[in-house]
């Protein structure tokens, strides 16, 4: 099979213009930004046979932390969730004391594992600000992401917004 992976604003664009253009492909591949869910409905209305995987992830973790699979079948929610984390990620949901929220809670999107990034280059005040001591794993790290969240009651994860917006 085949597969392709888009920005979410290509995706959207694809979406409207020509959702059957996905026709034939085994997976898509999208995210980067907010993928509006009418966008992914109009392409599996169009490709029923298509799996849509929605990607989530800061450059400072490396490609993706966390994904959401639809596939054939499934239900699709109104809002896109950005879903669970990959293998070897761990994703934290905190408060402003680094305290884990209860789901349907909105906090604070923390990543840590496999891909994260050392920091930014010759900017240790803005490293120390967004990369912090983990709490929950002696020596580890995590990356601040900026982005506000909430966990469903079945474990994905929603966006929500910024905080420094």
């Amino acid at each position: 099979g085949t597969a392709v992976h888009l920005t979410a604003g290509s995706f959207r664009v694809l979406a409207e213009e020509g959702p059957g253009c996905f026709a034939g492909l085994r997976e898509v591949l999208t995210g980067g930004d907010v993928v509006p869910a009418r966008s992914v409905a109009r392409v599996r209305e169009a490709c029923p046979g298509v799996v849509v995987r929605h990607l989530y992830g800061p450059t400072e973790t490396t490609l993706c932390a966390t994904w959401h699979v639809l596939a054939p079948g499934d239900a699709a929610a109104s809002v896109l969730p950005i879903g669970r984390p990959l293998s070897h990620r761990r994703i934290f949901v905190l408060d402003a004391f680094l305290q884990p929220v209860p789901p349907g809670t909105v906090g604070e999107l923390y990543v840590s594992g496999a891909g994260l990034a050392a920091g930014y280059w010759d900017r240790p005040a803005l490293t120390a600000e967004r990369f912090v001591a983990c709490p929950f794993a002696a020596g580890e790290r995590m990356y601040r992401t900026g982005d506000l969240v909430r966990w469903t009651d079945d474990g994905e994860l929603l966006f929500v917004g910024r905080a420094d917006a």
